[in-house]
């Protein structure tokens, strides 16, 4: 018998991810979206798969939804990755924010523990969760200083689904996921908004790029990679949280920095704070400048993981360095770049 798993925002990053890796384990794969994201599968398109995942639509908000897809499949494991993803976003929209990547969560762990609480939950957490730290490298017992209404939500989340193991003895758990990236990043991201950007400026069709505070740091790993782990900590004998990270920091100035080297243009920063430029050397041109509407009302300023229970109870390490990551996403952009 196949085992049947349920993805939520199957057409996500993470999701198209999962959903190959989980089809290469020869798993029957439900995947769900909201109405709105139905019709975006490019990620799938791009792996090949969008045919062979059994696609339904529900909305995490609505608790009847929710019961209807789980009485309709017996679930062997259940992969939680639907929210509202974007941190900027959730300043402007903390409502939905609550309910989509908060109760959502509950939602699922509600009709799981009404169904069957045999089925296995993963939920996605986040290392925004730490927020403005409280140690040099987060763990899984770093406390959690949450500085978004979205990190607020996952705390939530990540709360509840420790409360429903530990109360009802279910197979519940949380992967907290520090920064991952790919070809598949949505465009609102840094990292993929300024490897487009910097290929539209090479190509003449964009002037330069904006962007916010270019001296926050992060641990960047390959998602491709990340999903992995989801599927490891679903595989174990006892339920646990796992810290998933490379443990090695980087700016987004350096990011952009690795970036223009791949790509073979010659560069200089000039300026400080709001007034600093990145200018290409060969014609004078600006390439980045700053723009303060993309700071956040609180901003992280650093986060480094932990990842070291990951590597000896999963065997989990990461493989792929932000140099290599950053040329996977820039040769997929440039084979894809008419599509943009």
């Amino acid at each position: 018998m196949k085992k049947i798993a349920l993805i939520t925002g199957v057409s996500g990053q993470d999701g198209a991810y999962l959903s190959k890796l989980l089809l290469e384990k020869n798993y029957k794969v439900v995947g769900t979206d909201r109405r709105s994201a139905r019709a975006s599968n490019w990620r799938l398109k791009r792996l090949g798969i969008e045919n062979k995942i059994i696609f339904e639509e529900m909305e995490i908000g609505e608790i009847y939804e929710v019961d209807r897809i789980f009485n309709k499949y017996n679930f062997d494991e259940v992969y939680n990755l639907a929210a509202q993803s974007f941190v900027g976003t959730s300043f402007n929209s903390p409502l939905n924010t609550a309910n989509i990547t908060g109760l959502g969560v509950l939602r699922i762990l509600e009709t799981i523990k009404a169904k069957n609480k045999r089925i296995k939950f993963y939920q996605a957490s986040s290392s925004e969760m730490f927020g403005d730290v409280l140690e040099n490298f987060q763990s899984e017992k770093t406390p959690l200083n949450p500085q978004s209404p979205y990190a607020i939500a996952k705390v939530f989340g990540h709360y509840m689904t420790q409360n429903y193991r530990e109360s009802y003895g279910m197979y519940a758990v949380s992967g907290i996921l520090f920064n991952h990236e790919s070809p598949l990043r949505g465009e609102e991201f840094v990292t993929r908004k300024i490897i487009i950007g910097l290929i539209k400026i090479l190509k003449g069709n964009l002037d330069y790029l904006e962007l916010g505070n270019i001296n926050a740091k992060r641990d960047w790993g390959f998602a491709k990679e990340y999903v992995e782990a989801m599927w490891l900590m679903l595989q174990q004998k006892k339920p646990e949280d796992f810290v998933v990270s490379t443990g090695k920091t980087y700016s987004i100035k350096d990011f952009i920095n690795k970036a223009v080297k791949i790509l073979n243009l010659k560069t200089k920063w000039t300026g400080k704070g709001l007034d600093e430029k990145l200018l290409n050397t060969s014609n004078g041109k600006i390439i980045v400048k700053i723009n303060p509407k993309f700071f956040r009302p609180a901003e992280v300023n650093i986060l480094k993981g932990d990842a070291s229970k990951a590597k000896k109870k999963l065997k989990w390490v990461p493989k792929t360095n932000l140099e290599n990551l950053i040329k996977i996403m820039i040769n997929d952009e440039l084979k894809f770049y008419q599509d943009l």
